[in-house]
C-alpha cells in the first residue's frame, strides 16, 4: 500500500511532518524529550532542534519543556499542539483518501 507523506512548509523550515507528529506523540508518551529521542533512537540533541523548530513555527508553543530540579524536569504537549497534531492527522487521512486512486495508479507500475 503506498503511503502518503505529508510535511507543512513556514519558509525553509517544515512545522509539521511525519517525523515531527511522531515526536509530539512520543513526547507525550514519555513526558521528556529525552525520553522521546531514545524511544525514537535519535539524539537529544536532534529531539531538542525539532521542537525548537516547531515552536518557532506557531505563535504558541506546541512543546512546553520544565527544568530540572526536586521534581525533575520533562516536558510536555500543550493543548495547542495536541489541537495541530488533531489538524495534521485529519489533513493526511483525508489526503489519503482524496488520493487513493491515483496512488494505486501510480504503484500499479511499480517495480
Amino acid at each position: 500500500m503506498p503511503i502518503l507523506k505529508i510535511r507543512i512548509s513556514h519558509g525553509k523550515v517544515t512545522a509539521m511532518g511525519p517525523g515531527k507528529a511522531d515526536l509530539l506523540r512520543a513526547i507525550e508518551a514519555t513526558g521528556s524529550i529525552s525520553g522521546a529521542a531514545k524511544a525514537m533512537k535519535m539524539s537529544y540533541r536532534r529531539a531538542w532542534q525539532l521542537v525548537d523548530a516547531m515552536n518557532a513555527c506557531y505563535r504558541l508553543p506546541l512543546v512546553e519543556t520544565a527544568m530540572g530540579g526536586a521534581n525533575g524536569g520533562g516536558a510536555k504537549v500543550t493543548e495547542f499542539g495536541f489541537h495541530i497534531l488533531r489538524c495534521y492527522e485529519e489533513l493526511v487521512r483525508k489526503s489519503e483518501l482524496a488520493a487513493a486512486v491515483e496512488l494505486q495508479q501510480l504503484m500499479d507500475f511499480a517495480v
